[in-house]
C-alpha cells in the first residue's frame, strides 16, 4: 500500500493524541494571575506631583496604562478613572500614578546624536483598595534613548508597569481585605 498525505495525516494526528492523553495535564499553580484575574481595577488621572510635565505626556501615560493592564487579561476589567461601574465592584484595586521626574527630549537630537536627547519619565505607581490600602507599589521608569517620538517613553513606562504587575503577587479578593 503506497502511503499518501491523508493516511500520513492520519496517522500523525493519532499519534499526537496518543502521546498527549499519555503525558501528565499540568496542574496550575497559584500564581500572581489567578489573584489578580480576581480584581477589578480602575486607573486614576495621572498626578502632575510638584514636576511641570505637559498635559499631553500626562494623557499619553493615562492612555497606555489602560491598553498596556488591558493586554496583560490579569484583572477582570481595566476602567477608567470616573467609571460609574466602579461603585458597585467590590473587587476593585485603583491605580494611582504621580510623576516623580520628567525630562523632556528631543527627537532631533537623538537623530544626530545618541548622546543627548533623551526624553525620560520616572513615576511612583501604587495598587490601592477603595479605603487606601496599599497592596502593591513601584517607582518605574520610561525613556526614549535613541530613536522614536518622545511620546514612546509614556508606551515604554506602561509596558513596564504592567510587567511588573504581572509579576507581582496580588493578595487574594476576600471580603476581609475590602473592609480592612
Amino acid at each position: 500500500m503506497k502511503p499518501n498525505r491523508k493516511n500520513l495525516l492520519t496517522a500523525f494526528t493519532a499519534v499526537s493524541l496518543v502521546i498527549q492523553a499519555a503525558l501528565p495535564s499540568p496542574v496550575p499553580a497559584a500564581s500572581s494571575r489567578s489573584a489578580a484575574a480576581q480584581w477589578n481595577v480602575q486607573v486614576d488621572k495621572i498626578e502632575p506631583g510638584e514636576i511641570n510635565i505637559e498635559p499631553a505626556f500626562r494623557v499619553a501615560i493615562y492612555e497606555n496604562l489602560l491598553d498596556e493592564l488591558a493586554k496583560t487579561k490579569q484583572f477582570k476589567q481595566v476602567l477608567r478613572s470616573g467609571d460609574r461601574n466602579a461603585d458597585s465592584l467590590p473587587d476593585l484595586l485603583i491605580l494611582k500614578t504621580t510623576v516623580e521626574r520628567y525630562t523632556p527630549g528631543s527627537e532631533t537630537r537623538r537623530a544626530v546624536t545618541t548622546v543627548s536627547g533623551a526624553t525620560k519619565l520616572k513615576v511612583r505607581s501604587q495598587l490601592c483598595t477603595r479605603e487606601g490600602q496599599i497592596v502593591w507599589e513601584r517607582v518605574l521608569d520610561g525613556n526614549v534613548r535613541f530613536f522614536g517620538g518622545n511620546l514612546r517613553a509614556t508606551h515604554n513606562l506602561a509596558r513596564h508597569a504592567a510587567d511588573a504587575i504581572k509579576q507581582s503577587t496580588l493578595p487574594e479578593f476576600t471580603p476581609s481585605v475590602r473592609k480592612q
